[in-house]
């Protein structure tokens, strides 16, 4: 019998990417999404389906031992939530409860898919961003993603391994396509005009990453990034490239897109909706350095990206064009 894997979160960008990663290394794959979560995109997928309850313990203690996973890699979670409250449960309680559940059930590895926000950026453009840094997280998000980190590594007898992607793009993914579809239309938004420094994981290499990590890496934290950092107008010159654009760039006054985040994030309060710009997102998008080290992954996990920026942004864009989310 074929060795079994629990992806959870298995019904997003990323998930769609470590299913296929874990197929193609013959891994029996059992996917975790929520009753409401749209599916038809895994239907040529050979994986089964469950619908774990993320609040108690026991049961999903009970259904790890009934299906008699060897691994769990943990990316659910959310990025956009009304409070830290509701961020710290989601994203640090459900994942200490199923990695409680885990230990119970006798799981080998228990992959946690946290994020380099979990760390936050360097104040200052020298320097490089470590996993031994102590971690200075400015956003909500970023706060719950090490809370979850905490959470795990005080739970006895837990093997895990905690991944730290930067921004993750590729074929699925819908907020780098934004700033895409911006350029089509001829111009480059940009918040203020400080220099910046950033980092990017395609989604391919990032399965890679993950799957390697279900077998080494025991109870250690690594960064996942393609191991470059980019200057803030380096992705839109490589999309401009690729589809020989001209564009026009516009660089907003910071505190006026404070003031835009500010009045967005008022009017949400009184819907159930979570805007996509907001206080606490700017902080992360204004982040000054998010260049990070990756060579413990390379010693340690044995992940070497075969994706930078532009090879990636390459196959990404053509994905864009051939399901026709690009004319």
């Amino acid at each position: 019998m074929n060795e079994r894997v629990l992806i959870t979160g298995a019904s997003g960008f990323v998930g769609y990417h470590l299913i296929e990663e874990a197929l193609s290394q013959n891994l029996e794959v059992f996917v975790a999404v929520r009753k409401s979560s749209k599916t038809d995109h895994l239907k040529d997928f050979n994986i089964k389906l469950t619908y774990p309850k993320f609040s108690d313990i026991a049961a999903l203690t009970a259904e790890i031992k009934a299906n008699q996973y060897d691994y769990i890699i943990h990316a659910a979670g959310v990025t956009k939530a009304k409070s830290q409250k509701q961020y710290n449960h989601i994203n640090a309680t459900y994942t200490a409860n199923l990695a409680k559940a885990a230990v119970a059930a006798d799981v080998k590895k228990f992959v946690f898919m946290s994020s380099l926000a979990a760390g936050g950026p360097l104040t200052t453009l020298n320097g490089i961003i470590s996993e031994s840094d102590e971690p200075h997280p400015v956003t909500q998000y970023g706060r719950s993603k090490l809370l979850a980190e905490k959470e795990l590594k005080n739970i006895p007898g837990l093997n895990y391994t905690i991944l730290r992607p930067t921004a993750v793009f590729g074929p699925r993914e819908r907020d780098i396509f934004i700033v895409i579809k911006q350029i089509v239309k001829g111009f480059e938004l940009y918040i203020g005009k400080a220099e910046q420094k950033l980092s990017f994981i395609y989604v391919k290499d990032l399965a890679v990453a993950t799957l390697k990590a279900i077998h080494g890496g025991n109870k250690k934290t690594y960064n996942i990034a393609d191991g470059n950092f980019y200057t803030k107008y380096e992705m839109a010159n490589i999309i401009k490239d690729i589809l020989q654009l001209n564009t026009i760039k516009f660089h907003l006054p910071v505190t006026f897109v404070k003031l835009v985040a500010s009045i967005t994030e008022k009017i949400s309060y009184l819907s159930s909706n979570t805007p996509a710009l907001n206080l606490d997102k700017l902080n992360e998008l204004l982040g000054t350095n998010w260049a990070c080290s990756i060579e413990a992954a390379k010693q340690e996990l044995g992940f070497y990206p075969r994706y930078n920026l532009d090879k990636g942004l390459e196959e990404t864009i053509k994905w864009y064009k051939e399901h026709k989310w690009l004319k």
